[in-house]
């Protein structure tokens, strides 16, 4: 318990801090004239966003169950992450549509400022990546917020290679470049996030489970005659949820719940499956009006 409440203030103090980068960059990319620094500055107040968001979701995620919401507010971290997504490409959209309108019209750059505006938000967004990092692997939130602050590092990069080439070149078409470069990875970015976010509100199969494979295995479970309406989604990242008619002999009660306790071990061991609603039967009841609906064809 200790260790998730750190993680919500890392959380909560990295999004205030990269908040305050985002300002400092706002200015100075008006100051220095610089759009690469404008695109950075979009991309790190949407990592604040980000982080905040990951805050929230976490907090509302904990609340408890009620008769109005049955699995709790789990799904808060799925509808962070897809507005997260939207946003992304609203703000990689302008960035694109402004770095051809320099290359139409190249505008004065500050090279000096610029390059110390980039800096100093590099080194914060390591910063902060390092301080996530340990928690990241663990929460699917914590990894997206994570990615966020690595994309907006290597974009403070580019922005820094910008105003290298214009201090030594005085070439300012890259700064409008580097701003396409920016764009283009906040875009694969919203892409990832929004495509894992609607895949999960459409009750897709986890990542990295094969339905297949499931059955299978249940259906290996000794006393299992046959596994069929099976179903595997997620309601949020890292909750993952089973429901399944299985087949077995008539036999004793007793009897019965052994094979309905080796199943939930089996899908807890082998894929972390631990929420678990499996309905035993003594006769398969497909096609009956106990299992309407396509659920009980074979699902692939």
């Amino acid at each position: 318990m200790e260790e998730r409440w750190a993680l919500d203030r890392r959380l909560l103090l990295a999004a205030g801090i990269t908040g305050l980068v985002c300002l400092a960059q706002v200015a100075g990319g008006f100051l220095t004239g610089s759009l690469a620094l404008l695109s950075d500055a979009a991309h790190v107040f949407l990592d604040s966003f980000a982080l905040g968001l990951a805050y929230l979701a976490r907090r509302a995620a904990r609340r408890p169950p009620t008769d109005r919401h049955t699995y709790g507010l789990h799904r808060m971290e799925v509808l962070a992450a897809l507005v997260n997504g939207g946003t992304l490409v609203a703000v990689a959209v302008g960035i694109v549509r402004e770095a051809v309108d320099r290359l139409r019209e190249p505008s004065p750059v500050l090279a000096g400022p610029m390059l110390a505006v980039a800096a100093g938000g590099l080194a914060v967004n390591l910063l902060i990546a390092l301080v996530l990092h340990r928690h990241e692997r663990e929460d699917l939130n914590v990894h997206s917020a994570f990615l966020h602050v690595v994309g907006d590092a290597l974009s403070s990069l580019g922005v820094l290679a910008a105003g290298v080439a214009i201090l030594v070149t005085g070439w300012t078409p890259a700064d409008p470049i580097v701003s396409l470069g920016i764009g283009g990875v906040i875009l694969v970015g919203a892409a990832r996030v929004l495509r894992r976010s609607l895949h999960i509100l459409a009750e897709g199969a986890p990542e990295g489970i094969s339905l297949r494979e499931v059955r299978e295995r249940m259906a290996r479970v000794e006393g299992v005659g046959e596994v069929h309406d099976l179903h595997v989604w997620a309601v949020s990242p890292g909750f993952v949820a089973l429901s399944a008619h299985v087949v077995i002999a008539d036999r004793a009660l007793s009897e019965a719940e052994e094979v309905l306790e080796a199943l939930k071990r089996e899908l807890a061991v082998r894929f972390g499956i631990t929420h678990t609603t499996i309905q035993l039967e003594c006769r398969s009841c497909q096609g009956t009006p106990a299992c309407p609906g396509p659920g009980c064809s074979e699902y692939r």
